[in-house]
């Protein structure tokens, strides 16, 4: 009877630690941010700031994507949502803007242990 208590403690708590894992790693692929903010360390006029939420806010959903996929497809997933994310905001951003926009990619995916 202790063996069949300590098998149900031990498989709870290995049930914990990878819920506990995969809390955390959601929390580091979880890109929503303030559009306000980042439109304000990117001098975004209007227009800018509206396409830069709807990029942003895709970019967004890929990055979760990513991070609830398998680990042999996260990585890959993750490659191509910023290869994406990059690609569009190039197309919005002035040169200056995309300049301080990679910045603040790079500083936030190394953050959060993702580069």
């Amino acid at each position: 009877m202790m063996t069949v208590a300590m098998a149900l403690t031990l498989t709870m708590a290995f049930a914990e630690g990878e819920e506990n894992e995969k809390t955390t790693r959601m929390a580091a692929y979880d890109m929503h941010t303030n559009i306000n903010m980042l439109s304000q360390a990117l001098r975004l006029n209007s227009d800018q700031k509206e396409s830069v939420e709807v990029v942003h806010n895709l970019f967004a959903k890929e990055m979760m994507n990513a991070g609830a996929s398998s680990a042999e497809e996260r990585e890959d997933m993750m490659q191509k949502a910023i290869t994406r994310d990059l690609a569009y905001m190039r197309s919005i951003l002035t040169t200056e803007q995309y300049h301080i926009y990679l910045q603040i990619l790079n500083a936030t995916l190394k953050n959060r242990g993702l580069k």
